[in-house]
């Protein structure tokens, strides 16, 4: 964990971890969309729909209209994978492409090996 702390500048973490948590929530999203309406009364659906519904609209423009509604989100989420696997090593800088990638999921990774782990 404190690895990723030093290897990259606290503003570039943050960034990474707001684009992750947007990829995840649109990934949770189609999810549950899988096995309850969008309307539906969950609490957790209702979250989802409502903060999700924001970016989908900012990405109705690049959908393709043939594109089911379920699967909407998890388009919208690959933009996010790919600003966070392409775009952002490149704009820093890195010649490999990769490099930056995912410190949000090697933190949950890397937290989920010290509770289970040996």
């Amino acid at each position: 964990m404190e690895y990723t702390f030093q290897a990259f500048p606290w503003w570039i973490l943050v960034i990474d971890y707001v684009l992750g948590m947007v990829m995840w929530t649109l990934i949770g999203r189609m999810a549950m969309n899988l096995f309850l309406p969008l309307d539906s009364e969950f609490f957790f659906m209702k979250v989802f729909v409502r903060m999700t519904d924001p970016i989908i609209r900012v990405f109705k423009p690049v959908t393709p209209g043939f594109l089911a509604a379920p699967f909407v989100p998890l388009f919208v989420a690959w933009f996010f994978f790919m600003i966070r696997f392409y775009l952002m090593p490149w704009l820093l800088g890195y010649s490999v492409m990769g490099m930056l990638s995912f410190p949000l999921e090697s933190e949950f990774a890397a937290g989920l090996y010290q509770i289970f782990g040996k």
